[in-house]
């Protein structure tokens, strides 16, 4: 583990330790339900109600998942320590997406909570971003990381401009197989994740860093002629972009 790698996981560590710190005591509303056919069972719900009990994977999954709550945000403080945990561990069920999981800290509307509590989730955002970009092999690829934090904040510039910022073979790794990865989606001008608010924005923004950063990095970083020619069709647009003679063939 180099130094930067450790510096970041020394921050995560403490961010985690900080959102059990400051989420200490949380439960639901006393007056919080869910559909017992869809959801679970009335003695899982009364687990939400009662402070730091540890949850069973299964009903984690189920609690961050549901979009119905009546108060989400109580729900997502009584889970939130537990669940960050979660996500750093790569514990999500691939199925679902951690896209999905972003959904769950935008709809707990958490950029509105006492400043305190603000402070401990953007630190938390901010220092699993930052450790994923210097670890070689992070347990939730960077692709799927960015998208979250994206989603979770309702921007993508901050998460963007730490990437440009952090240089080095292990960024741009990620960069090399985050480009990899998008290139199908975004070719056919869609966002490689749904989205809940903001999906052609942030697709945009997206495509334009792509296309004006990323190139002579990725160069460097010794990927191929494919896939630098995908990147640039990303700048083209209209019937100059599925005539160029590198176009890929992709069908949508």
């Amino acid at each position: 583990m180099n130094l930067d790698q450790s510096r970041a996981r020394l921050r995560l560590d403490a961010a985690l330790d900080g959102l059990a710190t400051t989420f200490r005591g949380m439960t639901a509303h006393p007056d919080e339900h869910n559909c017992e056919c869809h959801w679970g069972s009335r003695e899982d719900l009364a687990q939400l109600k009662v402070p730091d009990r540890e949850l069973d994977h299964d009903l984690l999954q189920r609690t961050w998942q549901a979009i119905d709550w009546s108060d989400h945000a109580s729900v997502l403080r009584r889970i939130l320590p537990q669940f960050a945990t979660t996500l750093v561990s790569g514990l999500i069920e691939p199925h679902f997406g951690t896209d999905r999981a972003g959904l769950s800290f935008a709809l707990g509307h958490w950029q509105q909570w006492p400043a305190e509590q603000a402070a401990a989730v953007r630190e938390f955002l901010g220092a699993w971003w930052a450790h994923t970009l210097t670890d070689p092999d992070p347990a939730v690829p960077a692709y799927d990381v960015l998208i979250l934090s994206a989603e979770a904040s309702a921007t993508l510039s901050p998460w963007l401009s730490l990437w440009e910022a952090q240089s080095g073979p292990v960024a741009d790794q990620h960069l090399a197989e985050a480009a990899a990865h998008w290139e199908y989606d975004l070719l056919g001008d869609q966002l490689p994740r749904d989205a809940w608010e903001s999906e052609e924005k942030m697709r945009a923004e997206l495509t334009a860093w792509l296309v004006g950063h990323a190139p002579a990095r990725l160069r460097a970083h010794g990927v191929s002629e494919e896939l630098l020619h995908r990147i640039r069709l990303l700048g083209v647009t209209g019937l100059d972009r599925w005539q160029d003679p590198h176009w890929p063939g992709h069908r949508y």
